[in-house]
């Protein structure tokens, strides 16, 4: 259990506050490049703070306070024009660094004044990678962007799945420190969903040994279940959960990224980033965007989704309340990652107070041209079907490309592990 001061410090995100100043220190991704093909602009909330994101008609991105300073109107209304952001009300404009650069009836009254020089709003660092924009709202000078190797790969199939979480962030990481909710919520309860409570299912997956080793990008889950060992690479190469806020599962051929972003104190933007890839010697299907689609969490009758894979975790990490209360939690051994990773944020936070840099801060270009991160070998055979699988909710707009990716694939029964070379790994 943490203390309620505890519990504060590490789920409070806005500035000033401990968890907030560690959160700033990192990049954050808070939309799809093909949302502002769509629409140029997009209203943000993150760390507390409500922002506009644009691309002006140069193509430059901004991310600015959403308020314009003259009177305070709405700028995710705004007009993107050559450099910069128009506000609809009076005309004024803002360029990506939140500086006003334009006052069209102050400059026609007053041809040499300089009011606009002295009106400036906050304006953050934004970058484009594989199909997400990041944003970086800590102190200069700032880190690079992380370039997690699944995110540079070019021969590749992506979709995004974004979900608006009605909870703190950090119960939603937690759930990746935690192997064996796997065996009851997904398993065990899928079943009693799909078949109903008067036909208890057997239960499947049991988990005979966690553990969990700090690296030098956070923490490596590990787990033997039932029918396996720790040469399998359940235990042998692990999940990795990268600090402060994501996790990545999966093989060669296909994985994962969870990036859960915070709001602010009791809301999350979550966003699953899936990446396919072909068989050595392949191509796979061009995709001129990476497509993008929002996640309902409710059905018709406003209950939580609970027969798809990850609405599961939603649910369960949603119905925690908007902060779990974690002075009243009971944890035992299968608790073991979320405490590891509780001190971790705490010995993190306290490192950036006292001025350091908290881990996962990239500055050297060359080590951050493509960060490898531990995978599963690619299990071919019965065990694990090479179709798209639908694990959010939702209609899938990536099905087919995704199917003629993994075809490439049939026959093959197993890869060198250096194949992984020949894609960029």
């Amino acid at each position: 259990m943490l203390s309620v001061k505890a519990n504060q410090e590490l789920t409070q995100v806005s500035a000033g506050t401990p968890g907030g100043e560690l959160m700033r220190r990192y990049w954050h991704p808070i939309a799809a490049t093909a949302e502002l093909d769509e629409r140029p602009t997009k209203p943000v909330r993150l760390l507390g703070e409500d922002l506009v994101l644009y691309r002006d008609r140069s193509g430059t991105l901004g991310l600015i306070e959403r308020f314009c300073p003259h009177r305070r109107v709405d700028l995710s209304y705004g007009i993107p024009e050559e450099n910069g952001l128009r506000c609809m009300y009076h005309g004024w404009m803002m360029d990506e660094t939140g500086q006003c650069i334009e006052q069209p009836f102050e400059e026609t009254v007053h041809p040499d004044g300089r009011f606009k020089e002295k009106v400036k709003i906050a304006g953050y660092p934004v970058e484009e990678l594989g199909g997400l924009i990041f944003a970086y709202m800590g102190p200069q000078p700032m880190p690079l962007l992380p370039r997690w190797e699944q995110l540079t790969w070019d021969n590749a199939v992506r979709e995004i799945c974004i979900s608006e979480l009605p909870c703190n962030w950090l119960q939603c990481q937690e759930n990746s420190l935690d192997p064996v909710h796997n065996e009851w919520l997904h398993a065990y309860y899928g079943n009693v969903v799909r078949n109903g409570v008067h036909a208890l299912p057997e239960l499947r997956g049991t988990h005979l040994k966690i553990g969990f080793d700090v690296f030098e990008h956070g923490i490596i889950k590990r787990r033997v279940e039932a029918g396996y060992t720790e040469e399998d690479d359940d235990w042998k190469e692990g999940h990795p959960i990268m600090f402060p806020n994501i996790l990545l599962v999966g093989d060669e051929v296909r994985s994962t990224f969870q990036f859960h972003v915070p709001v602010d104190d009791e809301n999350t933007y979550h966003v699953s980033y899936y990446v396919w890839r072909p068989a050595p010697g392949a191509q796979a299907p061009r995709q001129e965007s990476v497509p993008y689609r929002y996640v309902p969490l409710k059905d018709e009758n406003d209950r939580y989704i609970n027969d798809i894979l990850f609405n599961q975790d939603y649910l369960a990490w949603v119905t925690q309340g908007p902060v779990a209360k974690r002075h009243l939690e009971k944890l035992g051994e299968s608790d073991k990652g979320t405490i590891l990773f509780r001190k971790l944020l705490q010995e993190q936070a306290q490192l950036v107070a006292d001025g350091g840099d908290p881990m996962n801060t990239f500055r050297d270009p060359e080590q951050n041209e493509a960060i490898s991160l531990p995978l599963e070998h690619v299990k071919f055979g019965n065990r694990r079907r090479m179709g798209y699988t639908l694990v959010e909710a939702g209609e899938p707009v990536v099905a087919d490309v995704v199917n003629e990716t993994l075809e490439s694939w049939e026959g093959m029964r197993s890869l060198p592990r250096t194949a992984g070379a020949a894609h960029g790994a």
